[in-house]
């Protein structure tokens, strides 16, 4: 039984990079779709797609890198686990690496990046940072 499902996707979206894959598999559900979405519009990934498949329908990302093969996600870390929640007001989010990197949060507004979260004044639970 799987408890942290979220850092499960990071873990395989790390494998997969290490490793130049161009796609990746993983389990669907509505953070991870979002998630997703939040990596397509921040550049990290070109494109996600929900695929049907049996027994469970998965997400398929296709990953990006630079014009010479370099990886654009170089590093990922997951911040609040199912042990140890973390939360950030909007006020206290900080940019990551001075910009380059980002922090993925869930609000009640749900997953977004931590410019749109300052940007629209929200706080919530910090998922993982990238960069």
């Amino acid at each position: 039984m799987m408890t942290d499902p979220i850092a499960d996707m990071l873990t395989r979206i790390r494998n997969a990079v290490r490793v130049e894959r161009a796609t990746v598999d993983v389990p669907s559900s509505k953070v991870k779709r979002g998630l997703a979405e939040v990596l397509k519009r921040e550049g990290f990934i070109w494109e996600w797609r929900e695929v049907e498949a049996d027994p469970v329908p998965h997400i398929q990302l296709d990953l990006k890198y630079g014009p010479n093969g370099e990886r654009l996600i170089r590093h990922i870390r997951r911040v609040s686990t199912p042990g140890r929640r973390v939360y950030s007001r909007s006020a206290r989010l900080r940019p990551v690496l001075g910009g380059l990197g980002i922090s993925i949060l869930s609000t009640s507004s749900g997953v977004v990046s931590d410019r749109e979260a300052r940007q629209k004044k929200l706080g919530g639970e910090v998922l993982c940072e990238l960069w």
